[in-house]
């Protein structure tokens, strides 16, 4: 379903991503493993069109998206979760979930506000509170239902688990378990190797803006010098 082949992207003079490939099929969850400032964020927007590559492919349902402005990429059902969050602290819960909301997409899985409060009884709880006087781990459940209200058939997670509490990670791997049976495709940037296993088919590891290792976590066991090359903080 998504397809990036050899993108470069430069802030300025500076060059983060060289030659970055990358697919996630029907149907599966991918991490994108790294450490701080490796580009896996920089991966995430330059598929999104946040920032543009100046060279390379990125091909989304067999359609190829670079070039094109981030809300014209939405449409086509492949949305964004930032690890900013970036909810309006200023509306309830109920009023975020409602700026998300778009029509319905063919064979795609319809998001309510309802069935999502099934998967987020955290915030069913809070529904008419800000989005301001929510925990970090809330804000972040906030920001995955606010976009799963648009009906994508692709989800870019940027850093789900940073920054929340062991207990509120595992309901968030337990929510991406559920996306996953829905038939949601997920990439999903991490450096928590154990919440990555927990939700992911495979992975690739980046780098200094290069992947240096794509496989199963099989795969990824099997080589212990690549994680503590790559992964160990």
């Amino acid at each position: 379903m998504l397809e990036v082949e050899g993108i470069n992207t430069f802030y300025g003079q500076a060059h983060i991503l060289r030659d970055v490939s990358l697919t996630v099929g029907d149907g599966e969850v991918v991490a994108l493993l790294g450490r701080n400032g490796a580009g896996k964020s920089t991966t995430m927007k330059s598929i999104m069109g946040l920032v543009r590559p100046r060279r390379g492919t990125v091909r989304y349902d067999g359609e190829e998206v670079q070039g094109r402005s981030p809300h014209q990429i939405c449409r086509l059902g492949l949305s964004y979760v930032p690890e900013e969050r970036r909810i309006f602290s200023g509306l309830t819960v109920l009023e975020n979930l409602e700026v998300g909301r778009r029509d319905p997409r063919p064979n795609v899985p319809e998001w309510s506000i309802d069935r999502l409060f099934e998967l987020f009884p955290n915030l069913a709880e809070r529904r008419g509170n800000l989005g301001g006087q929510l925990s970090g781990g809330e804000q972040q459940m906030l920001t995955i239902a606010r976009t799963l209200m648009g009906n994508p058939r692709l989800v870019l997670l940027d850093e789900p688990s940073e920054g929340i509490a062991p207990v509120i990670v595992e309901q968030m791997a337990n929510v991406i378990v559920s996306l996953k049976r829905e038939g949601l495709v997920v990439l999903i940037s991490e450096q928590n190797l154990y919440f990555a296993k927990l939700v992911s088919n495979r992975a690739y590891i980046i780098e200094k803006g290069e992947v240096k290792f794509q496989g199963t976590f099989d795969d990824l066991e099997a080589r212990p010098e690549v994680r503590q090359r790559y992964l160990a903080l």
